[in-house]
């Protein structure tokens, strides 16, 4: 019997996670066309003392392996040994789109845009069912890691939701070097969480299928930070960053022409109205066009597509 010192108990694909117990539990997902059963393994810390469960998850997008390698570095260090609450670690949450390297499941359908998803309904539908109805439940708080699609690489940045406070209190306690509210897509796992009364951010940093130290470090980092901010771990472990800056606005710098693409900004540097961003040139060397900056502002992403069309995204710019 649970006294009132004591933490909850979790409860994930039908085994029990008692207080002060630590355990690696595996959610069955489906199998693929050998036979083969594919699991969702799901790292379970429960602190003694009664505190908030807080999911950290990365590889919702299977080719977004930068937020695969921080979870990974941190349960190999041992960073998730917690003082009070429960802490959910899931590194690779759609399974079938890592190992085939691809964003999405087989079927095409991306699982972020498929929550809280039907116990009938597509491969990627199945999977968000099955997560929002055993593991979110029991979540307070969600930690989301990801990178940008296709060749896009996003400075290391936190995202919350504007009509969550505590989620903007988090993002700012994760200290990434900028952070802001981004709107809600319909399907994402964002925004069922917000229906469900968890307080979410989303990192994001670095590209698909490319391993970035930096934005390693920074995730590694701003996890403990947030961890350290509700008390679960000791204050040593707070990692002080660069007073992070706060995005207000922000609009896709895109391409005004097709040709080669060759950026000529730093990611995360400051620019003034008017400074070139980088030059569309045409194959044939006879036409270069510059990329000026709309506003003062930060670029916090580059496209590094190297060949493009017209009103192709190329830099984000933020203020």
């Amino acid at each position: 019997m649970r006294t009132e010192e004591e933490n909850k108990t979790i409860y994930i694909s039908g085994e029990a996670i008692a207080p002060g117990e630590q355990k690696m539990v595996q959610i069955n997902i489906a199998r693929i066309p050998t036979g083969t059963l594919i699991d969702i393994p799901v790292h379970v810390f429960n602190g003694k003392k009664p505190g908030p469960t807080v999911l950290v998850q990365a590889g919702l997008h299977g080719d977004e392996i930068n937020g695969v390698e921080t979870l990974r570095r941190m349960l190999q260090e041992n960073l998730f040994n917690i003082k009070k609450g429960a802490v959910i670690v899931v590194p690779i949450l759609n399974i079938f789109g890592f190992i085939h390297f691809s964003r999405d499941v087989p079927d095409g359908k991306d699982v972020n845009r498929s929550f809280p998803g039907r116990k009938t309904g597509s491969l990627a539908s199945r999977i968000a069912h099955t997560y929002t109805s055993q593991v979110l439940p029991q979540v307070d708080i969600g930690i989301d890691l990801h990178t940008g699609g296709g060749q896009r690489h996003n400075h290391p940045q936190v995202r919350y939701t504007a009509d969550d406070p505590k989620s903007k209190e988090l993002a700012e306690a994760f200290g990434a070097p900028f952070h802001f509210a981004s709107r809600l897509i319909s399907g994402s796992f964002r925004k069922t969480t917000f229906k469900m009364g968890i307080h979410t951010v989303v990192y994001e940093a670095g590209e698909s299928m490319r391993f970035n130290e930096k934005a390693i470090e920074k995730g590694m980092s701003g996890i403990q930070n947030i961890l350290v901010s509700l008390g679960m771990l000791p204050n040593s472990q707070f990692l002080k960053p660069k007073k992070p800056i706060h995005l207000e606005y922000a609009r896709w710098v895109r391409a005004p022409k097709a040709g080669m693409f060759i950026p000529q900004i730093n990611n995360g540097e400051k620019v003034v109205k008017g400074k070139i961003l980088g030059l569309i040139a045409d194959t044939y060397a006879k036409k270069n066009k510059k990329i000026k900056a709309p506003f003062d502002g930060y670029v916090f992403c580059i496209n590094h597509q190297a060949v493009v069309n017209q009103g192709d995204a190329l830099f984000h710019l933020g203020r």
